[in-house]
Formats: C-alpha cells, structure tokens, sequence
C-alpha cells in the first residue's frame, strides 16, 4: 500500500474540485487546472476533503495521482515559482509585454513566450518565473536555464537559486604554473 496515497486531502476555502470520465477539475482564485485519472485509480471528493483509492495491482498508481491532485490545489491556492539567477558580466534580463528579453552574449537578444498561465518578474538578475501549474513553472524555469548554463570556470550563466556551482580550476592552475621567470 501506498502510504501517501492513502493520506486523504484537505481542500482549501475557495477551491471547489469536480470528479468526471477520469479527469479532477479543481477550480479556485488563480484558474482552473485537470488532473487526469488512470484506470483503475478512484478519487472521491467528500466534504472538505479528497481521498485516492485504488487496487491492489494499481497501487503504484495511487501516491502519483494524490501527488498531482495536491499539486494541482496548491497551485491554485498559493501558486508556485521557481527563480533563475543570472550572472556574467554584460548578461542583462528585461520583461516586455508578457515575454523575457535576455542579452547572454550572443550576436542576437533572446526572447522567451511566455506560456498560457506563466507571467515573469525580474529583479537584480533574478528572474521569477510564477504560475498555477507546477509543471509548466519547473519547465519555463528549465528552458531558460538551458538558455546558457553555468559556467564551472568562471560560474557564468543561469542558476536556479540556492543551486551551487562547484569551481574547476583552469589549466594554469592544473599544472602548478604561477608566473613566468
């Protein structure tokens, strides 16, 4: 048995969440999102709360479904962010409309679309991504890091905050060379 998915669900005053045809519709202050429902996976909504259900060759199944369906309400409660760090000299993040402009030292400025449901915040090189959806958030926040990743020499590029970047040494520093007689 799964021991998360057993845990039943409390459901937060202004979320109203909907079971039909293998879908969980939650519905609250910041959108609606669907959760869809495997075969075999029972989730039944009673007063305030919600519980997962499922049989024993399903089991796996269950702790998932619960998971989704937490971070579906939690989303749509609180919402989620995720915040990408930007450092290097010259490398500038600016938000127009809806869309990122990034200068990362290319010939070219790069611009990222905002997905359905994502806006951006930028401050001091920190740029915030916010949303209702988990997974659209972690996957805009992993794009624009994929832009220009961290730099193990000199640590330049996109980090997610609090993520550390472990330093290499360069070549000259290798060979114990300090200066030229």
């Amino acid at each position: 048995m799964s021991r998360i998915g057993k845990m039943p669900i409390t459901i937060p005053a202004g979320v109203s969440v909907t079971v039909r045809e293998g879908v969980a519709a939650i519905v609250g202050q910041k959108g609606n999102l669907e959760v869809k429902i495997p075969s075999g996976v029972e989730v039944k909504v009673e007063k305030d709360r919600i519980l997962v259900t499922a049989p024993r060759d399903k089991n796996h199944l269950q702790g998932l479904v619960r998971a989704l369906v937490v971070n579906a309400i939690t989303g749509i409660n609180e919402g989620w962010s995720k915040t990408v760090e930007l450092s290097g000299t010259g490398y500038r993040a600016s938000v127009a409309d809806s869309d990122l402009q990034l200068a990362l030292g290319f010939s070219h400025p790069v611009t990222v679309k905002a997905p359905a449901g994502v806006t951006f915040e930028v401050k001091d090189n920190k740029i915030t991504v916010f949303g209702s959806n988990k997974e659209t958030v972690g996957e805009t926040a992993a794009i624009i890091r994929g832009l220009r990743p961290a730099d193990p020499y000199k640590a330049k590029g996109f980090t997610y905050q609090g993520e550390i970047i472990v330093r290499k040494a360069g070549k000259a520093a290798k060979a114990g060379i300090t200066g030229v007689k």
